[in-house]
């Protein structure tokens, strides 16, 4: 075992003892039974929708027990940082309302809430260790560590750094010191028990009492000597902040089961109270007959954007996940499932499916409950970002909007069901407003050729209906101009009638009913057409009349 000299000469003269951060964060002064739940972005990747499957029960849990949730960002991996995205994971927490009690930008007692600001508390407590004889340097190198790993494999023993293995785990003091004076690089490792054979054992808040071979290697716990700024592994990391923040519930993917016997190792050597674990079981997805993890490098509905730039509404992704946590909040109604709690006791130790089609059924039925005001404050956000023009229409024309949005909702029993997220706003509403409206070029246009109408009566339905042409209210009547002019020009009165002698007609009510919808909506599909027209006004509806007679 080094000299305590030695050690304290590694490590800033002025590093507190670990007395210091325990008495700047104290037990935290909260109701019996309260819990203190955490989540931990890294920034090396965009921000998985597991995570906010995640911290949608972090923040529930804690907040009913009348705890604290926070969330802290987890970089000490700062080789692997990907630029932008610490500000996607802000971005994809905001527009989820996972705003929490502690963390960057709203500070806490307990910060800083990015590990790579908290050096000097990782330091004082890896000097505690290796003055312990709990931790030592280890100067092994890249290529001893390969030709350790394939000694064993070939010896078909289990691989890693462990006992004798471990050659520098009872090295000679004199050897280590050698090293040091000759400035050799050295990493910091955890003297993992030598009881060999030990099971660790601990109760998961999900999946109940749970046992497994203790760790037996020796981890690492702070990176490498030349590197600045001296960052611990995640391991340890996570056992000095989990406690001195005060976390008693630690929420996170069931990937992470097989690291909780060197967790308990790492609590254990370091003095600290055990915490509890839950482990969630990870959203699947089917592909095939089977089902896998959802990827975040084969699947765009993994990314928190996939949903942020569709224009999901947050509601319905909360409601959604809520509902694969617990499955029986799937069966409340969307405002009573946001306000009812979730219990780990009822979350599934299988992958819950994600599917995106269920997802926009979701989103449809809770849109159909919005106010068009609602609807169209939305999408006017949701289009500053992601569809400007867009956005210009809507602020040019909000009476239309609001007036395209009443189209059979108002008022209705059963509500249109069109819109299932914002991004389809244009695809839906769009030919509402002159500016978006592709407006058919003539008789000749490929959607009103489509109908298989001879252009010329097409000319003559479009100029007879825009003649006569009245805007009535009462929406029986305005489909009796449509009626009237299908007559004069020969069109049966049925599709049956059309379909038993087509040769005698140029189509039947339904082609000369589909003539006026193109003109007015460039589809085949769309709401009721009077509706639509009382939405346009007269003007509007004669002038898109009038391409066709061109």
């Amino acid at each position: 075992m080094l000299d305590r000299a030695v050690i304290d000469a590694l490590f800033p003269a002025d590093l507190p003892e670990p007395g210091h951060w325990e008495q700047q964060y104290p037990a935290r002064q909260l109701p019996e039974g309260a819990l203190v739940t955490r989540f931990g972005p890294s920034p090396t990747g965009f921000v998985h929708v597991g995570g906010i499957y995640v911290a949608t029960i972090d923040q529930d849990v804690a907040r009913r027990s009348g705890g604290r949730y926070l969330v802290r960002v987890e970089d000490t991996d700062q080789s692997r940082e990907v630029e932008g995205a610490l500000e996607q994971f802000e971005r994809g927490f905001s527009y989820f309302h996972l705003a929490a009690d502690e963390d960057i930008d709203h500070g806490g007692d307990y910060g800083p809430y990015q590990q790579s600001a908290r050096e000097r508390i990782y330091l004082t407590y890896v000097r505690e260790l290796l003055r312990q004889g709990k931790a030592y340097l280890d100067f092994a190198t890249k290529e001893e560590l390969a030709a350790i790993t394939q000694r064993q494999q070939a010896t078909k023993l289990p691989t890693g750094y462990y006992g004798s293995w471990a050659i520098w785990r009872d090295a000679d003091p004199a050897d280590v010191q050698a090293k040091l004076d000759a400035g050799a690089p050295y990493v910091v490792r955890f003297r993992a028990p030598d009881d060999t054979g030990a099971r660790a054992r601990f109760t998961d808040a999900i999946r109940g009492p749970l046992e497994a071979e203790a760790n037996r290697n020796d981890v690492v716990i702070l990176k490498s000597s030349d590197q600045s700024p001296r960052l611990p592994t995640y391991h340890f990391a996570h056992a000095v902040d989990d406690h001195l923040m005060r976390v008693n519930l630690v929420i996170r993917g069931d990937e992470w089961i097989s690291s909780v016997p060197v967790h308990q190792q790492l609590f254990d050597a370091l003095g600290f109270e055990p915490i509890t674990y839950a482990h969630i079981a990870p959203l699947m997805k089917q592909e095939g007959g089977s089902k896998r993890k959802l990827s975040k490098r084969k699947d765009p509905e993994a990314s928190v954007d996939f949903y942020i730039e569709a224009g999901y509404p947050a509601e319905a992704v909360l409601y959604y996940l809520r509902g694969l946590a617990n499955g029986r909040l799937a069966e409340l109604p969307l405002e009573q499932a946001l306000t009812e709690p979730i219990n780990l006791d009822e979350c599934g130790v299988a992958g819950p499916l994600v599917d995106l089609v269920k997802l926009d059924d979701i989103a449809a039925d809770h849109i159909a409950t919005l106010s068009g005001a609602a609807i169209l404050d939305a999408v006017r956000t949701w289009a500053e970002r992601f569809d400007p023009e867009l956005r210009r229409v809507l602020d040019e024309e909000p009476d239309l909007a609001l007036r395209a949005l009443a189209v059979e909702r108002d008022g209705a029993e059963n509500p249109r069901k069109d819109l299932k997220k914002w991004g389809e706003f244009r695809a839906v509403y769009g030919f509402f407003f002159p500016q978006l409206h592709a407006a058919v070029t003539g008789p000749d246009d490929e959607r009103i050729a489509a109908l298989g109408v001879d252009p010329a009566v097409v000319r003559a339905v479009a100029r007879d209906f825009a003649a006569d042409y009245r805007q009535l209210d009462d929406g029986q009547e305005w489909f009796d101009q449509i009626r009237a002019v299908a007559a004069k020009h020969g069109f049966a009165r049925n599709a049956k009638e059309f379909k038993k002698n087509p040769e005698d007609f140029p189509g039947s009510i339904r082609e000369a009913s589909q003539i006026i919808r193109i003109a007015l909506t460039g589809s085949t599909r769309s709401p009721d057409l009077h509706a639509i027209t009382q939405a346009l006004g007269q003007e509007e509806v004669l002038g898109r009349i009038a391409a066709l007679t061109k």
